[in-house]
């Protein structure tokens, strides 16, 4: 059974269970359409009708074996011919042969669409030569696209050797891996793209470790300097947290570690801490010896004189 849905400009085709998309062709991405409309109609099995021409006619002496060729082309010709023509704008239809095999219409198809060669090697040659590591993704998948430039290049007769990809690679990444250029540049013996690759990842792991590793000593060291997080001030507010209780001995030598030098968590002055603070003493004096009123008197004259 055979059964299309159109979806924006994406044809998606079941034949037999199987499940295959087309981009329809919009006359600028033709290679990619073709290449849509042969993967599919292999992976559903019923290319044979694009990849050989038609058997003869049936007669009276074929032989069994000529007559299940024949149904099986003939049946794979009507699938290629729908899927083709429907996966084609109706504008782009015109001109093109009506009464032919499907072989016949992707090769009409393909004269009207041809592109220089010399056009792709431009342009993969561009694509090449302007890639720069800029440090986002994976470093492997940037040398790995550069060998995908070379690939194609070669397909159309433009063969860059390996040590030109190798030096693109190198002259293009970031700073932090000149040590691996000038390794390479200091050997007489060339690496393979899978020897760059190997140490390419490795530097890059090395980095990513002493990057986490001088971000721990930041986070430690900004936090021994008494930095409140950064919504510690948002949870005072909605509840979730509380201020240190002056009053409160264990509150504050819990926040003893937020701030250095002689400073009085107390009284909020320089020049002393709390345990040398008249004005703590004072309050101490009080809530110790409530109803010692001469006690209080010292106390009180103590505070006057701290401040």
């Amino acid at each position: 059974m055979l059964i299309f849905y159109v979806v924006h400009l994406t044809i998606t085709l079941f034949v037999n269970n199987n499940m295959v998309s087309i981009e329809v062709m919009t006359g600028s991405n033709y290679k990619k359409w073709k290449e849509d409309i042969e993967f599919a109609m292999e992976m559903v099995d019923v290319d044979l009708s694009l990849v050989t021409d038609k058997p003869g006619d049936l007669t009276a002496a074929s032989t069994e074996d000529e007559k299940s060729v024949h149904i099986v082309w003939m049946k794979s010709n009507r699938i290629c011919l729908l899927s083709v023509r429907r996966s084609i704008l109706d504008h782009l239809k015109s001109g093109l042969p009506t009464d032919c095999t499907a072989k016949e219409l992707m090769t009409a198809i393909s004269e009207r669409y041809r592109l220089s060669s010399n056009v792709d090697i431009g342009s993969l040659l561009q694509g090449l030569y302007s890639m720069k590591y800029d440090g986002n993704g994976v470093v492997r998948d940037y040398v790995i696209r550069m060998v995908n430039y070379q690939t194609k290049l070669k397909a159309l007769k433009v063969d860059l050797p390996d040590t030109c990809i190798m030096h693109q690679a190198l002259n293009t990444l970031p700073t932090e891996f000149s040590i691996i250029k000038t390794n390479y540049n200091s050997q007489d013996q060339s690496w393979s793209i899978n020897d760059l690759i190997y140490r390419v990842v490795t530097a890059e792991e090395k980095l990513k470790k002493e990057k986490s590793q001088v971000a721990f000593y930041v986070a430690g060291s900004n936090y021994h300097k008494g930095k409140k997080p950064k919504n510690y001030n948002n949870k005072v507010v909605h509840g979730t947290t509380k201020e240190p209780d002056p009053s409160n001995d264990m509150g504050l030598d819990n926040i003893s570690f937020m701030k250095k030098g002689d400073h009085c968590f107390f009284c909020k002055k320089k020049g002393h801490i709390k345990k040398d603070c008249l004005k703590y003493k004072t309050w101490l004096a009080k809530h110790e010896n409530k109803g010692n009123d001469s006690l209080s008197l010292v106390c009180e004259s103590n505070l006057s004189e701290a401040s």
